[in-house]
């Protein structure tokens, strides 16, 4: 079954992360439901990868300012079918900022959430089910911004609040302290 790497690791996300209980049971329940999970066409919602992407230090996080949600965010993105939600979130790393060197700091689900996407177009409103992972740049200072961001920063962990207060990306900034 090509959804029972993401379940396994949702299992282990859950016994890392009790307090988060609520959120990884619901991405376990919409994952097991679904087949076509990883499928945008799935209108309900769909799983997605992003990457928390820091510098050599891990002292920066690099934040896109989201285009089409005018907002700071993290790179990440649509499966498009692609059941390996790590390796989708370092395609999405990659094309996001034009970074050559990209590798994983943990191979685990770094952070998890679940956040609905407002109707635009013809498509309607929806959920992103996003499975984060920690990734740092190995050259870190040659990006580019693409078509999808209004702008791209290397932003220090102790400033992110001056760009965003999401508390998805706080809670991310707490788990990197940890890693250290």
């Amino acid at each position: 079954m090509h959804r029972k790497p993401l379940l396994g690791l949702i299992n282990d996300y859950l016994r890392r992360f009790p307090d988060e209980q609520e959120t990884a049971r619901r991405l376990l329940d919409f994952v097991a439901a679904n087949p076509d999970c990883f499928r945008r066409e799935l209108l309900a919602g769909h799983v997605t990868g992003s990457a928390w992407l820091l510098d050599r230090s891990l002292q920066r996080a690099l934040l896109t300012h989201h285009r089409k949600l005018n907002r700071w965010l993290q790179p990440g993105g649509h499966a498009d079918g692609d059941p390996d939600v790590m390796a989708v979130a370092m395609r999405e790393a990659t094309e996001e900022s034009g970074l050559g060197g990209i590798e994983p700091v943990m191979t685990e689900i770094f952070d998890l959430d679940i956040h609905e996407i407002p109707a635009r177009g013809d498509e309607p409103a929806h959920f992103h089910y996003d499975c984060r992972f920690v990734l740092r740049a190995t050259d870190d200072h040659d990006y580019v911004v693409s078509d999808e961001s209004h702008d791209l920063e290397w932003i220090a962990l102790g400033k992110i609040h001056t760009y965003t207060d999401e508390e998805s990306i706080m809670r991310m900034i707490r788990k990197t302290h940890a890693l250290k």
